[in-house]
């Protein structure tokens, strides 16, 4: 992965566990508790933009960093990555506000890779990537016992998503949600969940082989496959990327004033579709459906 573009966890937690599933570590070290969890997200998400923001705006800053992938696939490319997961997709009122949220962003990034709505997606699993197709074959038939009990698994464990905000660095911007906790909450959170389905997947006797772990509830909603909104003459324009970051900034902080006590702001895992279990070239939101779990 590019130097800039990281799954490192920056909320500073020592979520250590002798268990073999990496989610449990966090919820044993924040006690099973979901304001603890609610917490951890919040910090990584707020620690990361802060340290990809000084990045961006350094004076030394030598530009965005271009998916190559996805620029030779808009050129008529091939991906040849085959991948499986398990998605969360989101209901109609968060496909509206992420388009509203993406129309800002062209404004300061026209040549920005816009998500389809169709494409976006939150990776509540996922269980392979990059490689064969005839390899994530062997694992869908693997799991094929399995797969609708985990894909139907949210209409009876409600994960509740809050908070959006968007967050970013030099490759790529998402938006990222917060898990739900408080009196009026059930302890079961987005964390919890991805944990479930983790446990699931490898009792079915299928290794997990995960990109990342990190306390993030995100979906990609653009990614840059050119330099030229941010150069000027082949040389870095200091002043565009500023206008970007500014841009990013102005946007959470009308996703925080304005939609955080609307019903956009918030999003119950599971809500008209269950998990989407996904193989195939779905590294930006394609590949076909196994099975759709069932909403509510």
């Amino acid at each position: 992965m590019a130097a800039y573009y990281t799954f490192e966890d920056f909320s500073g937690t020592a979520a250590l566990s002798n268990s073999d599933n990496p989610y449990d570590g966090l919820i044993e070290t924040c006690n099973d508790d979901p304001s603890k969890i609610q917490a951890v997200y919040e910090k990584h998400r707020t620690n990361r933009n802060a340290q990809q923001k000084a990045k961006l705006l350094a004076p030394d800053f030598p530009g965005v960093v271009i998916d190559e992938m996805l620029a030779n696939l808009e050129t008529g490319g091939e991906d040849w990555r085959h991948c499986l997961v398990f998605w969360a997709r989101p209901p109609a009122r968060i496909r509206e506000l992420i388009a509203e949220v993406q129309r800002q962003l062209l404004l300061a990034a026209p040549s920005m890779w816009i998500m389809p709505p169709s494409n976006l997606h939150m990776t509540a699993l996922e269980v392979t990537h990059s490689r064969t197709e005839q390899e994530i074959f062997s694992l869908v038939e693997q799991l094929s016992s399995a797969a609708h009990d985990i894909a139907d698994y949210t209409i009876d464990h409600r994960a509740r998503l809050i908070k959006p905000v968007i967050s970013f660095d030099a490759q790529a911007l998402a938006l990222s949600f917060s898990p739900a906790s408080g009196e009026d909450e059930a302890r079961y959170s987005y964390h919890h969940l991805r944990r479930d389905v983790f446990n699931k997947v490898q009792a079915a006797g299928v290794k997990v082989e995960s990109r990342y772990v990190v306390p993030s509830a995100h979906l990609t909603v653009g990614r840059f496959i050119t330099k030229r909104d941010f150069e000027v003459d082949g040389a870095v324009d200091h002043d565009k990327v500023a206008k970007l970051v500014e841009t990013i900034e102005s946007i959470n902080a009308w996703l925080e004033g304005e939609i955080w006590s609307s019903p956009q702001g918030e999003w119950r895992v599971g809500e008209e579709k269950g998990l989407d279990h996904r193989q195939g070239k779905l590294w930006y939101g394609g590949g076909e459906t196994v099975y759709l779990g069932k909403g509510y």
